[in-house]
């Protein structure tokens, strides 16, 4: 469908308070009423964007989320040449989880619309994309012979993104990023030797 100007800031305005929403604390159980009223859209346009309903919308979420994730990394995770240029994706990375605190993307995308359909091939897809700027980045010290070459740099890649996520998982049970800093400095460090 084809949408005027108008139309795409509507959508986007429902998309981004849906995400929003999910997003805050204790959004479990999220109904199509519950993004209607946050959002000040009507059931009809909820269905005129969305004509199938919460799990189309659901699933239009997880997208906009996964989108979020990479490009709050940029320009930073796309020039990953120099160990300065990890200590800023790295910076980033914890600053922008200090900054949105509990609230997790990508925790939005697994426990919250793991249920909706094509949301896990979302969520593979993003992991796919993030693990693929990693891995190139680790190829590239690699080349320039500023990480061993024995470092398998699809496994570190992984560990880099199970390091943050369970770092994340830790930072929304506690409220800090201790765990996230000590994860990406480690998990550096073993790039670095």
């Amino acid at each position: 469908m084809a949408l005027t100007a108008k139309g795409q800031a509507t959508r986007r305005r429902i998309i981004e308070g849906a995400a929003a929403y999910l997003r805050s604390d204790g959004a479990g159980g999220v109904t199509l009423d519950d993004i209607r009223a946050i959002t000040g859209t009507s059931k009809g346009q909820i269905f005129h964007y969305f004509p199938d309903g919460k799990d189309e919308l659901f699933l239009a979420v997880a997208r906009f989320e996964a989108d979020r994730v990479l490009s709050d990394q940029q320009p930073h995770l796309g020039a990953l040449t120099s160990w300065p240029a990890w200590e800023r994706w790295r910076d980033a990375v914890v600053a922008r989880y200090r900054a949105q605190g509990r609230s997790c993307p990508l925790g939005v995308l697994m426990n919250e619309l793991g249920g909706t359909p094509g949301a896990q091939e979302v969520v593979s897809a993003l992991v796919d994309q993030w693990q693929a700027h990693l891995r190139d980045g680790i190829a590239e010290m690699r080349q320039a012979g500023l990480v061993r070459s024995e470092v398998d740099a699809d496994r570190t890649s992984a560990a880099l993104i199970a390091g943050i996520q369970g770092g994340v998982q830790m930072l929304r049970s506690t409220g800090g990023v201790g765990h996230l800093e000590a994860a990406l400095d480690t998990l550096i460090d073993h790039l670095r030797r």
